[in-house]
């Protein structure tokens, strides 16, 4: 196995709109998602469209693509960014076979270093719902440290849920 983690491209980003919009109405809730939030796939990929078509350093978000042997993986999201300061960030697998092999644990750790350094970031945050057990996994073994459980809508595609703060503080 041959892990690469690096920015996403703009082709990349219908993989994010097919997880979406292509997994079951349990994993949706599991995730914290709202269905009816979802926007639709060609109103999506204008946005990302929009999105890529600004500087970097203009952008609402980071978006970060985890390859297996240049099969994409799954992805991470940094949004609610304040360059120089703090970033929260989301994670998925993409493809359930790949859950529960630590390769989840492996790609947040990478994500992290990009993270920090393309942000310059001195602060990084991640809400995963209380009820998800594995991403809550996942960022103890990357290094985050439990910080509160609490109520919030995470963000635009989610509904208002109990949620695990997590944080890795380098500030």
């Amino acid at each position: 196995m041959t892990l690469t983690v690096r920015a996403m491209t703009l082709p990349e980003t219908a993989e994010i709109i097919a997880y979406f919009h292509t997994a079951t109405p349990e994993h949706l809730e599991m995730l914290g998602v709202d269905p009816t939030r979802l926007p639709q796939p060609t109103q999506w990929q204008r946005f990302y469209q929009q999105m890529f078509d600004l500087p970097a350093e203009q952008r609402g978000s980071l978006l970060v693509s985890w390859l297996d042997d240049d099969r994409f993986l799954g992805f991470s999201t940094a949004d609610k960014i304040r360059i120089g300061q703090q970033a929260n960030m989301h994670l998925h697998i993409v493809d359930a076979s790949g859950r529960k092999q630590g390769i989840g644990a492996e790609c947040v750790r990478q994500t992290i270093e990009l993270y920090f350094q393309a942000l310059d970031l001195k602060q990084l945050f991640c809400e995963p719902s209380a009820f998800n057990v594995a991403p809550n996994r996942t960022l103890q073994k990357a290094g985050f440290k439990y910080v509160k459980t609490h109520m919030t809508v995470p963000g635009p595609l989610n509904f208002h849920q109990a949620v695990n703060r997590w944080v890795i503080d380098r500030g």
